[in-house]
């Protein structure tokens, strides 16, 4: 089942990052094999003249380019940064991201609210890349972003999703598109995620620094998918202890038993 943003229908939920490649042969198998249809890119990798740059690579796979603000620390400068790749590549989508320190790469929420607030009233498409924390995440969507992006833990870490229960409440609460960025560690990860009812997951570094990064990729489009019809299917309530699933019909007991002669 596809999902929509800003008129764009998306078949694939998992969205793919750039970092961490060792080359763009790697890149591009690692994209191939993911069937991503959207894929961020650091404005400031942008080189209009390069034939062989990230952003000539997914021009040719067809895939749409996400602008982001990625090394941003005011909100300042991350509107700067999105103005300028409105400019570079005609495109009003940008993933917001702006950073609270070197330590944690955690969105400054602040800095956060501000930049996105500046850059709806100028008609971009916000995806706000945002703490699993539920209030800020509604703050941001009443302030008109597109999608909010709650990090699953912080980024390159590959802890997975440290606390399931808010990524649920934000997806539970948003009237637009939850996409969990960051902490994916492994393919159970990204299918946790779309189990909670996420629209879909972005990562990079498990798959651009796996030991083989198509492979991984290959799992993490089969890991979303599988999380997603789980999540439609819907799982079966926990119990604090077992509940058979035979029936009792039939069973042989000692008192039912008939001996022969």
């Amino acid at each position: 089942m596809s999902w929509t943003i800003d008129g764009a229908t998306l078949d694939s939920h998992l969205v793919m990052g750039t970092g961490g490649a060792s080359t763009l042969s790697i890149l591009e198998n690692a994209l191939t094999a993911s069937a991503t249809e959207l894929t961020t890119v650091a404005i400031r990798r942008f080189d209009a003249d390069a034939r062989d740059s990230v952003f000539a690579l997914l021009e040719r796979l067809g895939i749409r380019s996400l602008p982001n603000t990625a090394g941003c620390y005011t909100a300042r400068d991350a509107v700067l940064t999105a103005k300028l790749a409105r400019e570079a590549l005609e495109t009003s989508w940008v993933k917001l991201e702006v950073i609270a320190d070197e330590d944690t790469l955690l969105p400054d929420p602040v800095e956060l609210f501000r930049a996105a607030e500046e850059l709806v009233l100028d008609g971009f498409t916000v995806f706000a890349y945002t703490n699993d924390d539920p209030a800020l995440a509604k703050r941001l969507e009443d302030a008109g972003v597109a999608a909010v992006m709650p990090a699953g833990a912080p980024i390159g870490s590959g802890l997975g999703i440290l606390n399931p229960h808010n990524i649920e409440t934000i997806v539970t609460r948003a009237q637009v598109p939850v996409i969990l960025d960051a902490g994916v560690g492994t393919a159970s990860d990204a299918a946790l995620a779309m189990e909670l009812g996420c629209t879909a997951v972005l990562l990079a570094s498990a798959v651009t620094r796996a030991h083989d990064a198509p492979a991984m990729a290959r799992a993490m489009a089969l890991a979303v998918e599988a999380g997603r019809l789980a999540r439609g299917a819907g799982r079966i309530p926990k119990r604090p202890l077992a509940l058979a699933s035979s029936p009792h019909e039939g069973r042989v007991t000692t008192e039912n038993l008939v001996m022969g002669p």
